[in-house]
């Protein structure tokens, strides 16, 4: 029997590594899915319920695994629909490749069923790498460039396949003219800065009294150097929240997140310090970095693109953190400084955690949000990988979430599109089968998409050596972060027809499908809500009946801010009798004694 195209890629996918490919089948992809029969599932096809679900399990699974995602999905509105997830590989530098079926080549430019350009579609999302095969000689060059780019620039791809091609026989490159030949390898490499500009910025690092670090996902591999560098200048370390298991939380130093979501500890610090070390974050808001003018910087990236251009750094050291930070770490002085500063961020970080644990304790109706996350936290597994949606729950994940060696956690921190939490912990389920997997999620993400990939969890729970992946639904009834946001910055009232959410029972729904489902309607109860689901024997929703009218307070609210709420509230916000007993006993939390 003939090799067709179809069957190659499936071969060169195995070649690659290729373990799982995400998708949804469609009659634009028929080629590939026959081959798939031949292959009898190798590399496996995992079904979701939604092509963009596809996308973000693919995009999960590379970021908790460090290995290429795939995905797969028919012409026209399948690969519209994979749009989302391959935006959010893209803004997070993630190595995605997207496999995409086309109407056949016979049809095309005839306004055809289906048809869709799909080279101005993927453009932009995959703008490194995006290439129709018309021929099977294109084959295996257009595949394995596909792939190298992903890895070597941290992007989505997309190779687009007419179905008409997928089917025939495939015949490789010969030694012509205009034939394109390929290998597979991909050697390892790494890039570090020359030794004339480690040198200036350890000239601008030694200088500092007062140094800050900012860590993000690009530091994940030097967490021992980071470490070593903090601890010789005498930094304190806050991190943008696309690293936050870049380093644990349990450091005294570790201010955790930093921004709007962020931590009064990491606050304080960048307002105080005369220094600024980036390591690997390219986070955006440049409010919550040291004013202009008032401290020093240095950072460090891998990408030449991004480096430069959220700070005024006098020196930008392109390379990988870890080669970088091993270069530079001998040129640092640190015996000759005091340990003021370093005992002051040490200081701010234990008294945001007694902040925290009171926020946590307040009383709420009927459950504060802040206190779900906080009961979970002494509860982590040790090798847990934590996923967050977008909306409120990412403040409390953000702030209440103690990152300690061994875990992992991650969220949509560029594009913060919600409905990310289920797909992208059902990606780490099948990078990491051997470990629990915990999605938080609002009840608007999951009335958007977690809902229905419960469906996916239930169909794959056979697959994975531990059966834990627990899906947490903060249920508010309201779309909260944007309610808030209302608030805060347009001085304006919840507007209910676009805020309200219809009260669903999604343990229930979870039970339907023959999952554990656990409702929690009382704070007694939250402990043990996560206890049994926990230890359910595989996947599980458990629901918490939060109170809207909690409010994920910045750490540092302005003025501005303030009077604009208040607005609001004058307005006639239809909750604003428990939004001020709420955010008052908050704020109020920051201002009580600390431990002794």
């Amino acid at each position: 029997m003939s090799t067709k195209v179809s069957d190659h890629i499936l071969q060169r996918l195995r070649e690659w590594g290729v373990e799982e490919v995400f998708g949804y089948p469609g009659d634009g992809i028929n080629g590939l899915l026959a081959a798939w029969g031949r292959a009898e599932d190798h590399p496996r096809f995992v079904q979701s319920r939604h092509e963009e679900m596809s996308a973000f399990q693919a995009t999960g699974y590379a970021k908790f695994s460090g290995r290429l995602g795939v995905c797969v999905a028919t012409s026209g509105p399948g690969a519209i629909h994979l749009l989302n997830g391959l935006y959010d590989a893209k803004l997070d530098h993630v190595p995605v490749l997207a496999l995409v079926g086309q109407t056949h080549r016979t049809a095309m430019g005839g306004s055809y069923q289906q048809e869709v350009d799909l080279h101005s579609l993927f453009k932009d999302v995959a703008s490194d790498f995006v290439e129709t095969v018309t021929v099977p000689e294109q084959l295996p060059n257009v595949l394995d460039r596909a792939i190298r780019t992903a890895y070597a620039r941290r992007c989505p791809t997309a190779v687009i396949i007419p179905g008409d091609v997928q089917e025939l026989d495939y015949s490789a490159p010969t030694h012509e003219f205009k034939m394109v030949p390929s290998s597979l390898d991909r050697s390892d490499w790494t890039a570090v800065p020359s030794e004339k500009s480690l040198e200036r910025a350890a000239e601008i690092l030694n200088s500092g009294d007062k140094v800050a670090i900012l860590a993000g996902q690009g530091a994940a591999g030097a967490r021992e150097e980071v470490e070593r560098i903090a601890e010789t200048l005498g930094a304190g370390v806050a991190k943008a929240l696309l690293g936050k298991d870049v380093l644990s939380d349990e450091l005294p130093y570790v201010t955790g997140s930093i921004g709007l979501l962020g931590t009064r500890a990491s606050y304080e610090m960048m307002r105080d310090c005369d220094t600024l070390l980036t390591i690997g974050s390219s986070f955006p808001y440049t409010q919550f970095l040291p004013e202009f003018g008032k401290a020093r910087g240095v950072q460090i990236d891998i990408d030449p693109h991004m480096v430069g251009m959220r700070y005024p750094y006098e020196v930008n050291l392109v390379g990988d953190a870890k080669e970088t930070l091993r270069r530079l770490i001998p040129m640092i002085r640190g015996e000759e400084r005091g340990r003021e500063w370093f005992d002051t961020v040490c200081d701010n970080v234990r008294t945001w955690h007694d902040v925290m644990e009171r926020r946590a304790r307040l009383s709420a109706d009927p459950i504060n949000p802040e206190y779900v996350a906080r009961a979970l936290d002494p509860l982590l597994p040790a090798d847990a990988i934590v996923t967050s949606d977008s909306g409120s729950v990412a403040n409390w994940f953000a702030r209440h979430l103690t990152m300690r060696p061994g875990m992992r956690a991650s969220l949509s921190g560029t594009l913060a599109s919600m409905g990310c939490g289920v797909p992208y912990a059902i990606g780490a389920k099948f990078a990491h089968p051997d470990r629990p997997a915990i999605a938080l999620v609002g009840d608007g993400a999951m009335q958007m998409n977690g809902m229905a990939e419960l469906i996916t969890a239930a169909k794959y729970r056979d697959r994975w050596q531990d059966p834990r992946l627990v899906v947490a639904v903060w249920n508010n009834r309201d779309l909260n972060q944007v309610t808030w946001e209302m608030r805060s910055m347009g001085g304006a009232p919840s507007f209910l027809p676009s805020q309200e959410l219809p009260d669903v029972q999604y343990a229930a729904f979870a039970r339907s499908l023959g999952l554990t489902g656990v409702r929690v309607e009382k704070p007694e109860d939250v402990e043990t809500g996560w206890r049994t689901a926990l230890e359910a024997d595989g996947p599980a929703v458990v629901e918490f009946l939060t109170d809207p009218s909690v409010p994920p307070i910045p750490p540092h609210a302005t003025w501005e801010q303030m009077e604009a709420t208040a607005e609001s509230i004058l307005k006639g916000d239809t909750d604003r009798g428990s939004m001020i007993k709420q955010g008052f006993k908050a704020k109020m939390q920051d201002f009580l004694p600390g431990r002794k």
